[in-house]
Formats: C-alpha cells, sequence, structure tokens
C-alpha cells in the first residue's frame, strides 16, 4: 500500500503535515465541544481523545513513505 501511494505522487510531508493537523484539530474539537451549553467533559474529552488517535497513523505513514522515497 505504501508503494502504491508513493507510486500516487504522496508524499511523506503530506502525512507529516496530516499528523500535526490532526493534533490541532484534536484540541480545537475539545475546545469546542467544552465550550458548547449542555455537553459534559467526558464526551468532549472521548471526541479529542478520538481525533487525536489519527495523528499517530498519520507519522507512522509518513515514516513509511520516507524510507519509500529513500529507495
Amino acid at each position: 500500500m505504501i508503494e502504491k501511494l508513493h507510486d500516487l505522487g504522496v508524499k511523506s510531508e503530506y502525512a507529516y503535515i496530516g499528523g500535526f493537523v490532526s493534533i490541532a484539530l484534536s484540541y480545537t474539537s475539545w475546545l469546542v465541544s467544552r465550550g458548547k451549553a449542555g455537553h459534559d467533559r467526558a464526551q468532549s474529552d472521548r471526541w479529542g481523545i478520538f481525533v487525536g488517535h489519527w495523528a499517530p497513523t498519520f507519522f507512522t505513514i509518513g515514516i513509511a513513505l520516507r524510507l519509500e522515497e529513500k529507495k
């Protein structure tokens, strides 16, 4: 799959950017969810954690693409 992504022109930098964006999105979604009236803290925490789990996936794909780029 990584080789196919590389062949399609996806660069490791794109995955790294996606990882950092997901961290920012996680924090933003947590803040927005906390600010809404009627939402409990647990729901806000779960939403932030859900989005936050995307970052390691993007970083892992970035590392795999970097290794593919060095071939």
